[in-house]
């Protein structure tokens, strides 16, 4: 039986969608962010050294970063689903938008996280105009002008085909969910690029996509 140790609010979501829209059976088992910190609590280490979120075991088989699971899960058990036929310009595609969500797309977005906490920081009252002041600067500067431009380049791609791989649903999808839900929340995503809204929109109408969240509870975007 897959066990998924699922954090909430967290990418484990994006696991138990693959898992629903599989048809795979599963066992969840939750853990809770610390209510200050929202960093995942230490009994997590116990399944993983790294003390992360989402980490899956399978038989013998202990597996953490959520790509390597949504692969791995579509490898193994998709008999073909949810994944374009090897030597296809789809397939191309594909691996490309997988590698593509946690390695271009999610960096700026992480940086947008961290930078905006810093006015909340607490730091001695005659510091805190020189660490605003740092912060808007990397934001105006470097960090928003990275997300608007791939924003701009998805915006784009899904001009092409309704899917990100191409006319079919794939894990590709499910692996973009989670940066484009960020971006939506805090990264400036909204209706100035319909395709991506309308994207979002399709696969919160999707039946998996609803039993994932029923299983998982209530999703969001931390910070």
């Amino acid at each position: 039986m897959i066990v998924v140790h699922h954090l909430n609010y967290s990418r484990s979501q994006r696991v138990l969608w693959l898992l629903e829209e599989l048809g795979l059976p599963y066992d969840i088992r939750f853990y809770k962010r610390n209510a200050k910190t929202m960093l995942a609590p230490p009994e997590l280490r116990n399944v993983h050294r790294l003390g992360k979120s989402p980490v899956i075991t399978d038989a013998e088989v202990t597996l953490a970063e959520s790509g390597a699971i949504l692969e791995y899960l579509v490898q193994r058990y998709g008999d073909g689903r949810l994944k374009p036929m090897p030597g296809t310009p789809e397939a191309i595609r594909y691996l490309y938008w997988m590698h593509y969500a946690e390695g271009s797309l999610m960096p700026p977005l992480l940086m947008k996280l961290v930078f905006d906490q810093v006015p909340k920081a607490r730091m001695p009252f005659f510091a805190k105009p020189i660490a605003r002041a740092i912060a808007r600067k990397a934001l105006e500067g470097f960090v928003m002008p990275q997300i608007n431009s791939h924003l701009d380049f998805m915006e784009a791609e899904l001009g092409t085909s309704p899917w990100f791989a191409g006319a079919q649903f794939t894990t590709a999808d499910i692996q973009l969910s989670f940066p484009l839900e960020a971006a939506r929340a805090r990264g400036g995503l909204d209706g100035a690029r319909p395709r991506l809204i309308d994207f979002l929109s399709r696969i919160h109408e999707r039946p998996a996509y609803a039993r994932a969240l029923e299983r998982g509870g209530e999703f969001g975007i931390v910070g």
